[in-house]
């Protein structure tokens, strides 16, 4: 039933490619190029037509089919499939490239680099290791045109048309009939002489060295030509000549040819061949040992090749996130290798493994992303962004690590133009207003500010009037240098997203006041951006009709052409106070913002000078007051008491327009007026926390960026004279107010706001030390005081 039968040809799941064939090795076969039809996957496919007459050749080629079926060794041709008919012969292997076709391109691009060759070459002698060694085989056919490369650049053992036995059972080396082939033969094998007493080895190590030599030189036009290395490395150049030495017996087994080329200033004695070695026994490697390689490996992927980075470290770094619990080790050679890569690879193969690692609760990792985000947020769509990628950067606003809050607030300049309008206008201008407000760090709170700058123009046109002048004016008045400078260059950076009406009612006199500044970088930038605000008004003032145009950009939806401006204006802030941050969190790991050594802001008229701070000591504060060592907490508030009658605090409609309104942190958000007035004496004092305390506890950002309110006059005292007990004084005495304290008072009780009583001690306040009540260091009170 002829009509039954089937063209195995056809059904053959491997396609040649219609592209002419390579120009391949000389001998039976054609390497073809071809794909596999189910995947698509590129493959080679060796074709031997069989002819008739050619019993011998044919009988060659079937057994190096059977051979290269047989042998699985890493540097040997890699087999995939094959078919065998009265017709022809298909054998599919890896995607391959000929040697010689290799080296000519690359030499074209001026990309050949000696830490190629060496590795190759080493390939290659494994392989003749392998066979000669383990398996007692000789390959009988070392040269150029046996030998494979891959897409890694990998070098590969072909053509095993001509191996037989070392041991003799299976007859002598075959009859090659090809002259291109045997001019590689040894001396020994033309002459009958007594040189032909060898190792199994001999003609193979010879045939290397034959190898060794094109690869530096180009094709061996004669035998004699072996003589002089021409230019083969001077490292390499004793062991090549034990290799084309006259006498077989001299010349080295495979095994110890490496060893020879891997000692210390060998030939393949260097980074990259050692690089490989690693690689291939990664698997039963050491996790102390994976470690320390991946943070070594970023170094040397400069001088590797790109191919050989893209096809065999990157798989390989992949496959240690994934299986090997490398962590965040690999991520700056991941980074690295994945600019090779080409958009749609990148996608494919790095922006799986981010999305999984933005998961992960290791901050390490958390923070060597953040600091490399510039290098793959180009690869990300805004739907993986909002997310998959922003739901866990956030938690870096609230870490109680500092550089991992400085990196989230940086990192902000990337993903801003890819959230969408909950994200960018809700979400992170909450967390935007409680580090500007509450932030222990300066340098943090600075560069809040800065990142709102930068990103001011990507903001809806109803959160920039709400958000932009409050935030920048309230760093304005930050203790922290660089911040209320950073203020400043906010205005300047933004000025187009101002109406005029802001700009003279609002911006401009905060930036006066600023013009007193004890810090002179603040002075400075404040005159400039005066200037600048002062010439829009002025133009529009001359003409009119420029209003419209000159407020285009107000109640714009987002206006990102503003990025590069707000880049020249504020751009040292994010880089420059980088360092700065990392030194203050060491220097003062739990520093308050007024703790650090900046310039106090300027006292106002009719205030005295703030007081000196005291020496630090070893107990720490809190934002609730937490209670140090009741000695020391006496003896200071008894040096305050002692100058209460020495110094004019003015009147608390004076110290309107320069304090902020305070909240009693120590009694649960209750305010205290007499904290407020001397808040400069402080040095524990959080000027920029109160105005966000009722931000923060109805979690509500509306409220967080409100225009600071003026201080309030303290309510009426409404308690009648016996809840407090003023120790027999008047509070209009200008006697000595402690005179009457001498003895110890009587102990009286005030009312509480939750309607409880505690013990009132007069002239002092009271707390509770070690579950008794005791009073305070003495301490003036001023008429309605609560």
């Amino acid at each position: 039933m002829w009509f039954f039968a089937r063209d195995p040809v056809r059904d053959f799941p491997f396609e040649l490619s219609p592209e002419p064939p390579e120009n391949g090795p000389p001998g039976p076969w054609v390497l073809h190029r071809g794909r596999k039809k189910a995947t698509g996957s590129p493959v080679s496919i060796f074709v031997y037509d069989v002819k008739p007459g050619a019993e011998e050749q044919t009988q060659v080629a079937k057994a190096a089919f059977k051979r290269l079926k047989t042998l699985r060794h890493p540097n040997i041709l890699a087999y995939i499939d094959g078919l065998e008919t009265d017709k022809c012969l298909h054998v599919v292997t890896e995607a391959v490239t000929p040697l010689g076709m290799y080296l000519k391109a690359r030499v074209e691009a001026g990309g050949l680099k000696e830490l190629e060759l060496s590795w190759g070459l080493h390939q290659i002698v494994k392989a003749l290791s392998f066979l000669v060694n383990d398996c007692s085989l000789i390959h009988n056919n070392v040269c150029m045109a046996a030998v494979f490369v891959d897409r890694a650049g990998e070098w590969k053992l072909g053509g095993l048309d001509y191996m037989y036995s070392a041991q003799g059972n299976g007859g002598g080396p075959p009859h090659k009939g090809i002259p291109e082939l045997e001019q590689y033969d040894p001396p020994e094998l033309a002459d009958g002489s007594g040189r032909a007493v060898r190792e199994k080895w001999s003609a193979d190590m010879w045939r290397l060295g034959c190898l060794i030599w094109e690869v530096f030189n180009g094709p061996l036009p004669r035998a004699a030509a072996l003589r002089n290395p021409g230019k083969v490395p001077k490292s390499l150049v004793p062991h090549y000549c034990e290799l084309v030495g006259a006498n077989p017996k001299v010349r080295p087994n495979p095994a110890r040819f490496l060893q020879n080329c891997r000692a210390p200033g060998g030939f393949m004695n260097n980074r990259f061949v050692e690089t490989n070695l690693f690689l291939e026994e990664i698997q039963i490697k050491e996790p102390a040992e994976k470690q320390k390689f991946f943070q070594e490996l970023s170094k040397s992927l400069d001088s590797f090749p790109e191919d050989f980075c893209r096809h065999k470290v990157l798989p390989q770094l992949l496959t240690a996130f994934e299986f090997g619990n490398a962590g965040a080790v690999v991520l700056t050679p991941l980074f690295k290798v994945g600019k090779f890569l080409c958009a749609e690879e990148y996608q494919q193969k790095i922006i799986p493994v981010v999305v999984k690692m933005f998961s992960s609760t290791d901050r390490a990792m958390r923070i060597r992303l953040l600091q490399q985000m510039e290098q793959f947020i180009q690869y990300l769509d805004e739907p993986t962004v909002n997310t998959q990628i922003f739901p866990h950067v956030m938690h870096g606003f609230l870490d109680t690590n500092p550089a991992i809050r400085e990196q989230t607030v940086k990192s902000m300049l990337l993903l801003a133009p890819k959230l969408n309008e909950a994200n960018l206008n809700v979400e992170l201008m909450k967390h935007f207003a409680r580090l500007q407000a509450k932030d222990e760090q300066g340098p943090i709170r600075c560069n809040t500010t800065v990142c709102l700058g930068k990103i001011g123009s990507y903001l809806s046109a109803s959160t920039r009037h709400r958000v932009l002048t409050s935030a920048f004016s309230r760093a304005t008045k930050d203790p922290f240098a660089p911040s209320r400078v950073a203020g400043v260059l906010g205005f300047a950076a933004t000025h187009n997203l101002y109406s005029m009406n802001d700009c003279a009612h609002k911006i401009l006199p905060l930036l006066c006041s600023l013009t007193v500044d004890p810090e002179k970088s603040v002075r400075d930038q404040a005159f400039k951006a005066i200037r600048s605000f002062l010439s829009k008004l002025e133009s529009v003032s001359e003409d009119p009709t420029q209003l419209a145009e000159v407020e285009k950009d107000v109640h714009a939806t987002s206006s990102p052409g503003m990025g590069g401006a707000a880049a020249s204006w504020a751009g040292w802030a994010v880089t420059g106070v980088s360092s700065l941050t990392s030194k203050l969190i060491r220097a003062h790991p739990t520093a308050a913002p007024a703790e650090t050594n900046m310039p106090q802001r300027p006292t106002p008229e009719g205030l005295p000078a703030p007081a000196p701070p005291p020496a630090p000591a070893a107990s720490t504060t809190s934002s609730h007051g937490e209670t140090q060592e009741e000695d020391k907490d006496t003896a200071e508030d008894s040096s305050a008491a002692d100058r209460w009658d020495d110094e004019d605090w003015g009147s608390l409609e004076e110290a309107e327009s320069v304090l902020v309104p305070q909240g009693d942190w120590g009694t649960g958000g209750q305010a205290s007026h007499a904290g407020q007035v001397s808040q400069t004496n402080n040095p524990d004092h959080k000027s920029l926390e109160s105005d966000w305390s009722s931000w923060e506890a109805e979690g509500s950002w509306d409220q967080g960026w409100q225009e600071p309110s003026p201080l309030e006059p303290p309510p009426e005292d409404t308690r009648l004279a016996s809840e407090y007990n003023w120790g027999g004084l008047e509070p209009s005495d200008k006697g000595d107010p402690f005179a009457a304290l001498s003895a110890r008072p009587q102990l009286t009780y005030a009312s509480h706001s939750q309607g409880k009583r505690r013990p009132s001690w007069p002239g002092r306040s009271v707390r509770s030390v070690g579950g008794r009540w005791r009073p305070n260091a003495l301490r003036r009170r001023w008429p309605g005081a609560p």
